[in-house]
């Protein structure tokens, strides 16, 4: 395209600068100048921003597509091998030098020791220990027996077990020696209905007692005329003897037998625990069983206090046993 002259010289201005340009039909527009008059930092700005973008968008794509591909893993198996340690060679000590003869040593003189008795002296050998029988019941204590009532006529069980005891002769220390229980029943006029072993620590013992039964004399009928049944120990040993009873708390009522409040069947209706009230003994009644009770005697006192020293193990140091 080409210009005219005359319309390049419209564009210039006046005063031979270029301020501004003359649009057709005479109107001037001005324009400004930036300082350099040199438009290129703005070129360099672009290409310096193109130039960082492909930069980084090159690197990315180098990271994505270049990195090789790691090595799927694969099992490895170790195996190990164990050998035998090698035999270590054993090196023989060398034999010490021979000693050589020495001289005979003195001996040392001998030192008297003293004799030292024994703390302790030996046993010696003792006889064996007895015990005699004890005497039989006299007349006034089978008719005693023969009337006392109360507690079973405790009595009368007593004084039958003295009788057989004093018939089994003297007790000796040794393997004949022993305890018989029997559970006897009495007829109401005084002759054996049945006699039976419950248990026996020896033979011997309980032979002598069955021997001393069969051949006691005829016993006073029974207190109360029935039958009389209850059990007697006999010991026939010499370390115990069945001494005297007491009577004096022979009136007190019995005491209530134990039962287990608690026992269910798991059934039933569950009862509840109650206890039994303790019944008062009637006056005239107390004042006529006092009556018949006999007094006590030392002996049975000393009987007492010995059964319950050998129930609890008070008399386990005694000198003989």
């Amino acid at each position: 395209m080409t210009l005219r002259r005359d319309a390049c010289d419209n564009l210039r201005p006046p005063d031979g600068g270029f301020n501004g340009l003359m649009a057709p039909g005479g109107m001037q527009t001005h324009a400004k100048r930036y300082p350099g008059g040199r438009p290129f930092l703005g070129l360099a700005m672009a290409l310096g921003l193109h130039a960082l973008v492909l930069t980084l968008a090159f690197t990315q794509l180098f990271t994505l597509t270049g990195k090789p591909d790691r090595p799927s893993r694969e099992p490895k198996d170790t195996v190990l091998y164990l050998r035998p340690p090698e035999p270590q060679t054993v090196t023989p000590e060398p034999e010490p030098p021979a000693l050589k003869a020495q001289a005979a040593a003195v001996p040392p003189p001998s030192v008297p020791v003293p004799e030292i008795r024994p703390a302790v002296e030996p046993a010696v050998p003792r006889p064996p220990a007895s015990m005699a029988a004890p005497p039989a019941p006299t007349a006034e204590e089978w008719a005693f027996a023969g009337k006392y009532t109360l507690k079973n006529s405790k009595g009368y069980r007593h004084t039958w077990g003295q009788q057989v005891r004093s018939m089994m002769g003297t007790a000796v220390e040794g393997p004949d020696q022993g305890v018989v229980r029997f559970r006897v029943e009495i007829a109401p006029d005084g002759t054996l209905a049945r006699l039976d072993t419950l248990w026996s620590t020896s033979p011997v013992a309980e032979r002598l007692a069955r021997l001393a039964i069969n051949g006691m004399p005829q016993w006073p009928p029974t207190p109360t005329g029935k039958p009389l049944v209850f059990e007697k120990t006999i010991a026939f040993t010499p370390y115990s003897a069945d001494g005297p009873p007491l009577y004096g708390d022979d009136c007190l009522p019995e005491p209530p037998a134990f039962g287990n409040p608690f026992v269910w069947d798991g059934k039933s209706e569950r009862p509840q625990p109650q206890g039994k009230p303790i019944e008062k003994p009637d006056p005239q009644a107390m004042e006529d069983c006092l009556r018949q009770l006999p007094r006590d005697s030392i002996e049975a006192e000393s009987a007492r206090d010995q059964r319950l020293m050998d129930q609890w193990g008070w008399s386990s140091g005694k000198p003989g046993r």
